[in-house]
């Protein structure tokens, strides 16, 4: 992929209800299938709402494309090149009429996001169409897979611990100590989607767990494919939840380093997936009869609590 384009002096500069209708695009595309991150941006200041609402509509691009059936993995890879491409343009000031790239150029000059870390977002989903791109089929011969958690880590890092550090940059920081929490608060809740989507995403060829995990508690990755024993990996997904607990901690820690305005957000989002941890453990980690989640009324309870910080 090209390399990321910083801001350009001069640029051109959309019209103000072009600007809001592009907003207004992104706020519908997170309203609609950011299914926890949603509620967290609710108690946000308007602009910090709106600048995550086209952070997330960017990255929801990105994954689109790298999970779009109907294309091969070099499809999948080109048409990502091409996302980013038309990103870099937009960084340098030409017009576009795309409104996520409207909207997120937008909210990267308004608080200062590196370009960097936006093109490593779309590297990071990348990643699972570069371990699929020889295959045939639509499930890997060989797949995805991770030989410790180091190298799980950098996967999280990518599309997950970056995320944590854009969400900073909005929220406003002013401590380069927030960055380290930034990055394990992201690890500790793609871990927990590792979790929760285990017999999924191994229908796709993609086996997150690492193996020397696997080979601690003596399975393999055909465990977790076809008809897996909930029982049998139980120790497994407590053990991979263990660890998430400890990422958790830095979420908490993180909360006195960011502007007050985004400190209940962040609360709503830590508490949110530590809960939807929290609700995979209570059913024994069997999270291959049905997708576990949080109901509507459980989120809003949070939210709830995030309003009344947010007034306090």
């Amino acid at each position: 992929m090209s390399a990321g384009a910083q801001p350009a002096a001069v640029q051109w500069s959309p019209a103000p209800p072009q600007l809001a209708m592009a907003y207004s695009v992104c706020r519908g595309i997170t309203r609609s299938t950011a299914k926890n991150f949603y509620y967290a941006f609710l108690v946000l200041p308007r602009r910090k709402r709106e600048a995550l609402c086209a952070v997330y509509a960017f990255m929801r691009r990105c994954d689109d494309i790298t999970d779009d059936p109907g294309l091969t993995p070099p499809e999948r890879r080109r048409k990502l090149e091409s996302w980013l491409d038309a990103l870099h343009r937009a960084q340098q000031g030409q017009p576009t009429d795309d409104p996520i790239l409207l909207a997120l150029t937008d909210a990267q000059r308004r608080y200062q996001i590196p370009a960097g870390l936006l093109d490593e977002l779309a590297q990071g989903t990348a990643m699972d169409v570069e371990a699929t791109e020889s295959a045939e089929g639509s499930i890997p011969a060989t797949p995805i897979q991770y030989q410790t958690f180091e190298d799980l880590r950098f996967y999280c890092y990518r599309v997950a611990s970056v995320v944590g550090l854009v969400c900073i940059h909005i929220f406003g920081y002013r401590d380069p100590a927030a960055e380290p929490l930034a990055e394990r608060c992201g690890l500790a809740f793609q871990l927990t989607n590792i979790i929760r989507d285990v017999k999924e995403d191994a229908a796709m060829g993609r086996v997150y767990l690492p193996q020397e995990d696997l080979a601690k508690f003596g399975l393999s990755t055909s465990d977790l494919q076809a008809s897996p024993d909930p029982a049998k990996l139980r120790p497994l997904l407590s053990f991979e939840a263990d660890r998430a607990r400890e990422f958790y901690r830095s979420g908490d820690e993180l909360l006195a380093y960011i502007s007050e305005d985004s400190q209940p957000a962040l609360w709503v989002l830590v508490n949110i997936y530590r809960h939807l941890l929290e609700k995979i453990g209570e059913r024994q980690f069997d999270v291959f009869s049905g997708k576990v989640s949080l109901t509507t009324w459980e989120k809003l309870r949070i939210l709830g609590k995030g309003f009344v910080q947010r007034v306090l």
